[in-house]
């Protein structure tokens, strides 16, 4: 039984699917590597500490604004600025001067509250995601829901000074043509396509913006007009190709593109080797004959 061939918003959307499937395995691969108990912590997180037959001790604590958490048998520590590992560190050995022969301990973090990161543009729940202090673009993307059917093909990673709110739309906007080391840009297709070596690893109070595909508008005689996502560098030939081709009344001599030039509209005679720019509209005029 043959099968009608898809269409173009079909294919978008397996694409996707596969994008999405290509996520989690990649987000499962990269899981397994994270270093353990290398979290910073910070003010308003929870820690949970389990000492082995001490229920006493036993418990969850919460970090103070100052960093600090009251421990019984201990009092007062300092946790604020310090890994996971150095706070277990401490408070065996302190356990162990005068309190406990060879204490057990464990230290993790039950809630992490203190440190974020922020997911922005073209994913499907936008917003801050709790930083882990292990956690890499897969990941966060992953958690925001993956990138939506307009999302481009590259994401743009803000990195601010510590303490610093998230940027603003403006700052965002500076920061895609900016070549600060304080930007990152990670090529999504390579990415979900196995490039783990473009798996960047976040930082607290990174922003991750993955911003709308460049898109343009195909019309008139080809086979399925509509708006096409682009990359830089698409012909005329391959925006036609997008839409299905000319159809049988269209003519590839009789092509026109309708450009904003200045604010202005213009219309530009074109051929199958021209360059498209994002915005344009390609108009595939009738054959005379």
């Amino acid at each position: 039984m043959l099968r009608a061939a898809p269409d173009s918003g079909e294919k978008r959307t397996r694409g996707r699917t596969v994008v999405a499937a290509a996520i989690a395995v990649l987000q499962a691969a990269v899981l397994c590597a994270q270093p353990k108990n290398q979290y910073i912590v910070g003010p308003n997180d929870v820690l949970s500490i389990t000492v082995v037959d001490q229920p006493q001790v036993t418990g969850k604590y919460i970090v103070r604004e100052d960093g600090t958490f009251t421990l019984p048998l201990l009092g007062r520590l300092q946790a604020g600025g310090l890994s996971v590992q150095a706070v277990e560190d401490d408070v065996r050995d302190r356990l162990a001067k005068g309190y406990l022969k060879n204490p057990q301990v464990g230290v993790s973090v039950d809630q992490f509250r203190s440190q974020q990161i922020f997911v922005m543009g073209e994913v499907r729940q936008p917003g801050s995601l709790q930083f882990t202090g292990s956690m890499t673009i897969i990941e966060a993307l992953a958690r925001a829901g993956a990138t939506t059917d307009r999302a481009g093909n590259e994401a743009v990673i803000v990195r601010q000074a510590d303490g610093a709110p998230p940027p603003d739309a403006a700052a965002i906007q500076r920061a895609q043509t900016s070549n600060s080391s304080d930007v990152v840009r990670v090529d999504l297709q390579k990415l979900q396509a196995g490039n783990l070596g473009l798996n960047v690893q976040l930082r607290s109070g990174d922003t991750i913006f993955v911003p709308r595909a460049e898109t343009i508008f195909v019309s008139g005689n080809v086979r399925s007009a509509g708006e096409y996502t682009i990359r830089q560098g698409t012909t005329v030939r391959q925006a036609l190709a997008l839409a299905g081709g000319v159809s049988e009344r269209g003519s590839t001599r009789r092509i026109q593109i309708i450009r904003k030039v200045d604010g202005a509209e213009t219309t530009i005679n074109a051929n199958l080797q021209d360059l498209v720019r994002p915005g344009d509209t390609i108009v595939v005029r009738e054959r005379f004959f």
